[in-house]
């Protein structure tokens, strides 16, 4: 009798550090949220210093050095960024909590438990204050830097500009005189990004380095350059006279606008622009709850699937096998043209997103030599080598291998998130004559096999000599709309062996249905993206009419109303959001090119609905508060000051 020993603690904690770390996605994602906070943070912060002008200038004026001025703010600004951090773990938590709840709730079908609880990491919180605090005060500090630039007679006036500086003699000259070349030097960078991603988008076209990775860091690439491009484009120092009359003229005057403070515009359309990358590029992995029915999609054309709990020792495609099955009375009529696809099974773990742990001992599956000549599902990648393999990779099943490996085909989505191997990989488990090493020969694209591994049957035989019988079935049923009743003559028929039959468009729909949820967490990021995208662009917009209030009140006194007013800023906020839009978009399609060949050129058509909307809905509103804030402007002050 063979005796094997298992390690059953050990297994069980490592099994219980669950299949993939989702933390790590959300880092990965969270990361254009994370540079757009920082960026909004320096908006507003230098926003209030630029509205403290005149207090800065007192302070100058009576003798306080610059050195103790930017300790003085950069102290206030560290305290904020403490009570902001302290408020960010408290929304954190929240957040999370709120996730957690969707999972035991309304998302429980993806998850298939409601044992979920909220587990925090104080050290890890820790950290991630700390890290908030670091980075603001890094931003605070170089906004700072401005402050010792501006003379006290301009911030008297309240204006802080880096043009009037003229303390520092032939410095501050040398440092206008190449300041007049940042438009060039943006250009320049642009132009070398836009290179580095089309490079990258070149090699994974030919697989030089992985397809997906290719992609992805070429639209990101390519996004840094087309903010860089329209920075460029804001900057340039010649500008056309604006002549004519009517709303054409009122728009143009409103675009020339957007140019008045370009780094604020830039600011807007880099935080839409992340928001909209990450809504599209996320959503164009997300999966259709209906399958196709042809031999290459992920049903493999069977409409059914089966499994017992007790094996099938004859076979059902044989008279001999349905009369010692008792399926061959006349009311079995319906199964006269049902054919069986046999399989034999190796129980183990579950290797499917439909598993929270992480599985140390996956299920295997023998079909027969007829499933693997039928040459159905479709393959990702493989192994293959001949040109007969490579027409029906599962031949890889029947061939030797070096070393005593033996040859098995997965899902490639089990494969890459729950096992987190790829082809060409070995996997390692435990058997009855010591470890069993498996050669990883072929990867799946998106089929029903989601949740085990499959061996060529010779090998099973020779391996698992006592697991007899069959125990997991596929049926190709000619007549689809005799489905329902196959099914229902099957599990009557053989009730006694546990028989439990399922449309294969449903499991493949319960699989589609966990990576859609964990894909609508994601987007919950670039939802807020979208939220920090509104109040950056009411920053900007109020703060650009609050410093031209003197030019609007001028404006006014000759002539121009309210109409005009709204559409100079509805202009100036149209242009950040198409921009914006335009170049996420783009960016987002080309890294998700890949995906989009692989699925016959589907858009995200969803997102991008609910995508407009959002960003029209926060367009209006930013919009309506500036276009109040310059009716409400006081006229008589403001001309007086001008």
């Amino acid at each position: 009798m063979d005796v094997q020993i298992i390690p059953v603690s050990d297994q069980g904690q490592a099994a219980s550090r669950g299949a993939t770390d989702f933390g790590e996605y959300f880092l990965y994602f969270s990361f254009f949220l994370v540079v757009s906070a920082l960026m909004l943070t320096t908006l507003f912060f230098k926003l209030g210093i630029e509205q403290r002008a005149r207090e800065v200038g007192t302070l100058q004026a009576i003798g306080f050095p610059d050195a103790g001025i930017r300790r003085l703010f950069l102290a206030e600004g560290v305290l904020l960024a403490i009570v902001g951090s302290l408020l960010g773990l408290v929304g954190g938590i929240a957040y999370a909590a709120l996730l957690m709840y969707g999972l035991r709730t309304w998302w429980v079908d993806a998850v298939g438990t409601t044992a979920l609880t909220l587990h925090v990491s104080w050290k890890w919180m820790a950290l991630g204050a700390l890290g908030g605090v670091a980075a603001a005060v890094v931003c605070i500090f170089f906004t700072l830097r401005r402050l010792g630039r501006s003379t006290t007679r301009s911030l008297l006036a309240g204006s802080i500009t880096p043009e009037t500086v003229s303390r520092k003699g032939a410095k501050a000259q040398r440092k206008a005189f190449l300041g007049r070349f940042a438009p060039l030097r943006e250009t320049f960078f642009a132009i070398g990004s836009s290179v580095a991603g089309i490079l990258l988008l070149i090699a994974g076209a030919f697989e030089l380095i992985p397809r997906v990775a290719a992609f992805f860091g070429g639209g990101v690439v390519l996004l840094v350059a087309g903010v860089l491009f329209l920075s460029s484009w804001l900057k340039r120092s010649k500008k056309p006279a604006i002549q004519g009359a009517g709303w054409w003229t009122m728009a143009r005057l409103g675009f020339r606008n957007a140019t008045y403070r370009p780094g604020r515009t830039v600011l807007c359309i880099t935080l839409i622009a992340s928001a909209a990358f990450i809504i599209v590029a996320v959503d164009s992995f997300r999966r259709s709850s209906t399958a196709a029915a042809d031999s290459k999609s992920g049903t493999g054309g069977y409409p059914l699937l089966a499994e017992s709990l007790l094996p099938l020792v004859h076979d059902a495609n044989t008279p001999a096998g349905r009369e010692s099955l008792n399926m061959n009375s006349s009311n079995d009529a319906v199964l006269k043209d049902v054919s069986f696809v046999n399989f034999r099974v190796r129980p183990g773990d579950d290797t499917s997103c439909l598993n929270l742990y992480q599985p140390r001992n996956p299920k295997i599956v023998a079909p027969p030599a007829s499933f693997i000549r039928d040459n159905r599902f479709t393959f990702q990648s493989s192994l293959a080598t001949s040109n007969e393999e490579q027409a029906n990779p599962w031949l890889l099943l029947d061939r030797e291998f070096e070393n005593g490996v033996v040859p098995v085909i997965g899902d490639a989505n089990s494969l890459t998130y729950v096992l987190h191997l790829k082809v060409g990989d070995e996997l390692v488990i435990d058997h009855a004559n010591g470890p069993l090493r498996l050669l990883i020969a072929g990867a799946l694209s998106d089929s029903i096999f989601q949740s085990e591994l499959l061996m060529s049957e010779k090998n099973f035989l020779r391996l698992f000599p006592a697991e007899e019988g069959y125990r997991m079935f596929l049926f190709d049923v000619p007549n689809r709309q005799q489905t329902a009743e196959v099914s229902t003559v099957l599990e009557d028929r053989l009730s006694d062996f546990g028989f439990d039959v399922v449309s294969t468009d449903e499991r493949l729909a319960d699989f589609h249905r966990v990576e859609n949820t964990y894909l609508s967490t994601f987007q919950m990021l670039g939802g807020l993206g979208l939220v920090l995208g509104t109040f950056g662009m009411a920053a900007v917009l109020l703060r650009n009419v609050f410093e031209r209030r003197r030019e609007l009140a001028l404006l006014r006194a000759v002539g121009y109303n309210s109409s005009h007013f709204a559409a100079m800023v509805i202009t100036e906020n149209v242009l950040m959001l198409c921009c914006g839009l335009a170049v996420g978009f783009i960016c987002a399609l080309l890294a998700i090119a890949p995906v989009l060949f692989e699925r016959g050129g589907r858009l995200p058509n969803l997102s991008l609905g609910l995508l407009l909307l959002a960003v029209l809905l926060s367009g209006a509103i930013a919009s309506l508060v500036a276009t109040l804030a310059a009716l409400r402007s006081p006229l008589l002050p403001a001309l007086r000051a001008e």
